[in-house]
């Protein structure tokens, strides 16, 4: 006996979320269709990242901001050997801020960029390569989560040479110019043992003497009590772990 409902809406109902990509893409057999850069895999992929379950190494584990995957667009109308020419640009311009505007407007020319799609385009690939080096992406991840993104392989591939080739100075530069309220030059400490004082309450125990130099502010010094000391040092232990942790 046929059903009354229509026949669209039997389908719709026939067909699971998680579709067999291998009978509409190029995805060889392989389940994870989040290294598959086609437009079904890419729109799959994006469902999963509306639910919160796609998140990128780039971006410090987080979901890609929704800014940066309006220019994707963009990004895909140039050539891989104009991308990797602009990425060089880029990069220059996040070391020493020395960016030339005229070279990339040649660069964009035979995308046909307007003025706003080429800064949108420049403040991309700046978002990318910047928050790669702070993560520490390597290239071949970073590839595949920009076709994850939509961006096609031979331009991720470009982008991703460029990125390689910079890495390591582009991760100086953002050390170096990281926020900081001070530099620190050197610390000088000693442990006095207090026999007798007018001032101390608790004689016959070690104190310990800390002096904290800074380059271009004065310094501090500052007197504490081996418990004192003790919670300090821990404290410090479990923020360098922290910051080792990020790096």
């Amino acid at each position: 006996m046929l059903s009354s409902r229509p026949w669209k809406a039997r389908l719709v109902v026939s067909m699971p979320f998680r579709t067999d990509f291998r009978n509409f893409c190029g995805n060889n057999g392989r389940d994870d269709v989040e290294r598959c850069a086609c437009a079904l895999c890419v729109n799959e992929v994006g469902v999963i990242s509306s639910k919160g379950k796609m998140k990128f190494r780039f971006c410090g584990d987080l979901d890609c901001p929704d800014w940066v995957l309006a220019e994707i667009s963009i990004l895909s109308k140039i050539t891989s050997v104009k991308m990797k020419q602009l990425c060089v640009q880029v990069i220059r311009d996040l070391i020493d801020d020395s960016i030339d505007y005229a070279k990339i407007f040649k660069l964009t020319a035979d995308a046909k960029y307007e003025s706003s799609d080429v800064r949108a385009a420049v403040a991309t690939l700046s978002f990318i390569l910047s928050s790669a080096a702070k993560y520490n992406v390597d290239s071949e991840t970073l590839s595949s989560e920009l076709q994850q993104l939509g961006l096609p392989k031979e331009l991720s591939a470009a982008l991703c040479r460029a990125y390689g080739d910079g890495q390591t100075k582009l991760q100086d530069s953002l050390r170096q110019n990281s926020l900081r309220l001070s530099r620190l030059r050197s610390v000088d400490w000693r442990v006095d043992y207090v026999l007798s004082s007018n001032d101390v309450t608790d004689v016959d125990e070690p104190f310990v003497q800390i002096k904290i130099n800074k380059e271009g502010s004065d310094s501090v010094a500052f007197t504490a009590s081996p418990d004192k000391f003790r919670l300090l040092l821990n404290e410090l232990k479990q923020v360098y772990a922290l910051m080792e942790g990020q790096s």
